[in-house]
């Protein structure tokens, strides 16, 4: 009996500008679920993926629908290539609102309004250069929760992705996030690193985002998954639009909880993981977590035929 396959979904870091440009002229689905996504929201999407700038697309509000987009035009050319059915999906952060779509329990159109909406709110909750994020590594998450504990004070700072097995990311607030910096790195992390961000996201500083975002999930059609979706929050997958909601709604100010989920598809008999996306992090993260798990990327022509191949051979 041939193994199960998954699908996971990137969160923002994975965009970069030109990408999918080699895959366009072999995959229709390419082009129509950018022009569905652009006419949803009255802007390009993929003149700005091609052309950028690159600090266009990188800004909050543009990344989130752009990523989207392209993960699920990647899955939709997927699906028109014949590959397998996933058993079970995951997204990291924003990826999860893919996931959702690639299961049908919304709309592209209405998951590309919301995701920019989701942006700039996050955008607005904390002014530019209040927050920070950091990237510690070599630590295990019990020794980064202390060190973020001890440092507190005044401030928030706490685990914000749990993204493998010695690598934890943080947020909050800039001179906290560098105090639990500090911390960490007297704590024995082999790095311990700010990264470049223009938000903090998954942490506290997030709750007026969240709440404001409310009223727009609360409005928001879903639909019963068409297959099992592990939400960040708890790696968990809701097949009700009440779970779906309140876990998308806590996403926002709470920790990824990514090596649970790539734990808890490993445990579902999956061997191999696609990453329907543009670039390799969450495979990269995925070989932290559980070697026995094969990835495969959808990012580029080459990386697709293979992973078809691959797949099919895996299900044989």
């Amino acid at each position: 009996m041939g193994k199960a396959t998954g699908i996971m979904f990137p969160g923002q870091g994975s965009q970069a500008v030109g990408m999918l440009s080699d895959m366009v002229a072999d995959h229709a689905a390419i082009r129509s679920t950018f022009a569905e996504a652009s006419d949803a929201l009255g802007d390009d999407l993929w003149r700005l993926t091609q052309n950028g700038p690159a600090e266009e697309l990188d800004r909050t509000e543009n990344t989130q629908p752009a990523l989207l987009t392209a993960s699920v035009a990647l899955w939709r050319a997927w699906q028109a290539a014949g590959g397998p059915q996933p058993v079970i999906a995951a997204g990291h952060s924003l990826g999860e609102y893919s996931a959702l779509v690639a299961a049908q329990a919304m709309s592209l159109t209405d998951a590309v309004v919301l995701v920019r909406e989701r942006g700039r709110l996050m955008q607005a909750a904390v002014p530019p250069g209040a927050g920070g994020m950091a990237a510690i590594l070599g630590l295990d998450a019990g020794q980064v929760e202390q060190c973020c504990a001890e440092v507190e004070q005044d401030g928030v700072v706490a685990p914000a992705n749990y993204n493998a097995p010695g690598q934890v990311v943080i947020a909050g607030d800039a001179a906290a996030v560098e105090r639990a910096i500090a911390a960490c790195k007297a704590a024995g992390a082999k790095r311990a690193m700010a990264l470049s961000v223009s938000v903090p996201s998954h942490c506290r500083l997030m709750t007026p985002a969240a709440e404001q975002f409310a009223a727009r999930l609360e409005a928001l059609e879903l639909a019963e998954p068409r297959f099992p979706v592990l939400q960040n929050l708890d790696a968990k997958a809701s097949t009700d639009a009440d779970g779906i909601r309140r876990r998308l709604l806590a996403q926002l100010h709470s920790p990824v909880r990514w090596t649970e989920s790539v734990g808890a598809m490993g445990e579902q008999g999956v061997g191999l993981l696609l990453e329907c996306g543009p670039g390799k992090v969450l495979a990269g993260l995925v070989k932290r977590i559980d070697r026995d798990i094969e990835t495969a990327g959808l990012g580029d022509a080459g990386s697709f035929a293979a992973a078809l191949d691959k797949a099919r051979e895996m299900a044989a």
